[in-house]
């Protein structure tokens, strides 16, 4: 049995790879991720993205800011052979959005913004707020399970590497 120092270092290039494949098929095939959870109506890149390139001697990181920014110094970097390492999402379910940054070496959750509740007005509201706000947060941990469990289907099927990351590929080559 490996131990879990070793386990997390030997496998944690998943959550970049993750990451990654999320950008890719938000720019590429939203539909497809749409349908992963129900009333989903989009799911979107935020204003926050970080890539790492660790394949030389000296590690380059990249980081992407702003509600406006563009994501061209990021398709540079993936073609230099760095991965995503955070990114921010957008999630909107019917009229609420959510919003959160992933970082890939843990997959955890930060930064996250959950749509307002109602306003408590007296003490028995109190629980009703708290079980929605319980919701909300779980809507969007949920949506995180989601996606990377199909990520996780994909990469351990046999079409991986001859279907899916020729297209990924091809993306970060293309030009735009």
């Amino acid at each position: 049995m490996l131990d879990v120092a070793v386990a997390y270092n030997r496998y944690k290039f998943l959550g970049f790879e993750f990451l990654t494949w999320v950008w890719f098929c938000i720019e590429n095939n939203p539909s497809e991720l749409i349908t992963l959870q129900k009333d989903l109506v989009s799911i979107n890149i935020g204003n926050h993205m970080v890539l790492e390139n660790r394949q030389s001697n000296a590690m380059e990181t990249i980081s992407i800011k702003g509600d406006d920014a563009g994501l061209e110094e990021g398709r540079l970097a993936l073609q230099k052979g760095a991965m995503v390492t955070e990114i921010n999402l957008l999630q909107k379910s019917g009229d609420q959005r959510w919003q959160f940054t992933i970082k890939g070496e843990s997959l955890s959750l930060c930064n996250l913004k959950i749509p307002e509740t109602g306003p408590v007005e007296s003490r028995e509201d109190i629980e009703g707020v708290v079980l929605e706000r319980s919701y909300l947060y779980d809507k969007a941990v949920d949506l995180v399970t989601l996606l990377f469990n199909e990520f996780i289907k994909r990469r351990i099927s046999d079409k991986w590497h001859h279907q899916e990351m020729p297209k990924i590929k091809k993306w970060i080559t293309a030009e735009g």
